[in-house]
C-alpha cells in the first residue's frame, strides 16, 4: 500500500512539473496559478474578516437577549415586532407574507405560510427575548410556486435557500473541519482516516459554501458557477439574432466549442473541448425564444455538463445591439473539478471575453460583407 501510494505521489509531481515546466505553456501557466493564489488570498482575507464581524456581532446579540431575559424587562411593542420580523427572516421562505403585531409581550402572527414552515418558525418565535405567547392566526398552504407570486416556493427553492450558511457558522465548521484533518494526519490508522475525510468535508462545506452534492459534482446542488456579460454589437437586432438563432454559428467565435449539431426539436448536440484538450459531449434543448428579444436554452437531464443560459438582446439607439449573457454551469465532480479545470486553463470568465470578443467582430463584418448565412433560422422551441 505504501509502494502504491509513493509511486501514485511521484507520477503525480513527475505529472505537475512536466505541465508548469512546458517551454510553450509553462511560463502562462505559472503565472495563472501565482495569479489565482494571490487572488484566493485576498478573498480569504476578505472572507474572513466577515466571518469575525459576523461572530461578533452574534456574540454581542446573544449577550443582549441573555441579559434581558434574565432582567426579565418588559419589551417594548414595536421592538418586539422588529425581533419577530428578524426570526421571521432566518426561518420563512416568505416573510414579508406574515403580518406581525404585538401586545404586552403577546405576539399576533397572520397571513399565509407554507404548512412545513410553521412549526419551525413559531418555535423560533417562542424563543425570542420578550416573547410572552403567540396568536396563531396563519393561515397552512400546500402547493409550489416562487416568491412574489403571492404563493410558496418549492420545496427545493426552499432548500437551496437553506443551504447556504452563515459567515460565522462557516468560520466555526471551518476551524474545526481544519483541525480534524490536522489530527486525523498524525493519527492516522483508520480512525484517523475516518476523521481526516469528515474535516476535510466540513473544511470544503465551510469553503465553498454549497452542500456536498454540489461540491463533489453529484447531482446540480446549489446554484452552480454563473457567468454574466454584458456588450454592444454594431449590428442591427435581427441580425445578431438571426446569428444566435443558429447553434451552428457557436464554434466560429467559441474557441472550445468543436461542434453543435442541430437536432431538430429546439435540440442540439454539443462537442466541447475540456481540460487537456479531452472531448465532452452533451445535448442541449431551446426552452424560450422571443423574436429579437430573447433566447434560453439549457441542458437535457443527464448531460455530462449540466448548464443553462440565456441571452437578451435590446436594440441601441445608435441601431446597434446590446447583449446581456448569462451562462451557469455545474461541471463535472463539483467545485473541485473547477478548480482542476481552471488550473488547465479552462477559465469560463476568461474564455467568455475572449468568446465574445470575436463574435462582435464577426457579426458587423458579416452584415457588411453580406457573407452572413442565408438559411432559414432553425426552430429552437416553444416561444
Amino acid at each position: 500500500m505504501n509502494k502504491a501510494l509513493a509511486v501514485l505521489t511521484g507520477l503525480g509531481v513527475g505529472a505537475g512539473l512536466t505541465y508548469l515546466a512546458d517551454p510553450e505553456r509553462g511560463k502562462r501557466r505559472r503565472a495563472l496559478i501565482r495569479d489565482k493564489a494571490i487572488h484566493a488570498s485576498r478573498v480569504s482575507r476578505d472572507g474572513l474578516d466577515v466571518a469575525r464581524r459576523d461572530l461578533g456581532n452574534r456574540a454581542s446579540g446573544w449577550v443582549a437577549a441573555t441579559s434581558s431575559r434574565l432582567r426579565a424587562e418588559a419589551v417594548d411593542d414595536a421592538i418586539l415586532v422588529a425581533r419577530v420580523r428578524a426570526k421571521l427572516g432566518r426561518h420563512c421562505a416568505q416573510p414579508h407574507a406574515v403580518e406581525v403585531a404585538a401586545h404586552e409581550g403577546r405576539v399576533v402572527l397572520a397571513g399565509a405560510i407554507l404548512a412545513s414552515e410553521a412549526g419551525v418558525v413559531l418555535d423560533a418565535i417562542r424563543r425570542v427575548a420578550g416573547v410572552e405567547g403567540i396568536e396563531d392566526r396563519l393561515v397552512r398552504r400546500e402547493g409550489a410556486g416562487r416568491p412574489g407570486e403571492g404563493v410558496e416556493p418549492s420545496a427545493d427553492e426552499i432548500r437551496l435557500r437553506q443551504a447556504y450558511w452563515s459567515p460565522a457558522y462557516r468560520l466555526v465548521v471551518g476551524v474545526g473541519g481544519g483541525s480534524l484533518v490536522l489530527w486525523g494526519l498524525a493519527r492516522r490508522g483508520f480512525l484517523g482516516t475516518g476523521l481526516g475525510l469528515l474535516g476535510a468535508g466540513l473544511l470544503g462545506r465551510a469553503i465553498a459554501n454549497q452542500e456536498l452534492r454540489g461540491l463533489l459534482g453529484l447531482g446540480t446542488a446549489g446554484q452552480g458557477f454563473t457567468v454574466q456579460k454584458t456588450l454592444t454589437v454594431e449590428a442591427a437586432i435581427d441580425q445578431v439574432f438571426a446569428f444566435w438563432s443558429q447553434p451552428a454559428n457557436f464554434p466560429r467565435f467559441m474557441r472550445h466549442v468543436r461542434e453543435v449539431r442541430d437536432l431538430g426539436a429546439g435540440r442540439s448536440h454539443w462537442v466541447v473541448s475540456g481540460p487537456a484538450g479531452i472531448a465532452v459531449e452533451w445535448e442541449a434543448e431551446t426552452t424560450r425564444v422571443i423574436p429579437n428579444r430573447l433566447i434560453a436554452w439549457r441542458s437535457v437531464p443527464g448531460s455530462t455538463v449540466a448548464h443553462e443560459g440565456t441571452v437578451h438582446l435590446q436594440e441601441t439607439a445608435e441601431g446597434g445591439t446590446r447583449l446581456h449573457i448569462q451562462l451557469c454551469y455545474h461541471p463535472p465532480a463539483g467545485i473541485v473539478g473547477h478548480a482542476v479545470a481552471t488550473l488547465f486553463g479552462a477559465d469560463p470568465k476568461h474564455e467568455m471575453d475572449e468568446d465574445l470578443a470575436r463574435m462582435k467582430l464577426l457579426i458587423p463584418r458579416e452584415a457588411i460583407s453580406g457573407s452572413a448565412p442565408t438559411r432559414k433560422p432553425v426552430t429552437l422551441g416553444p416561444h
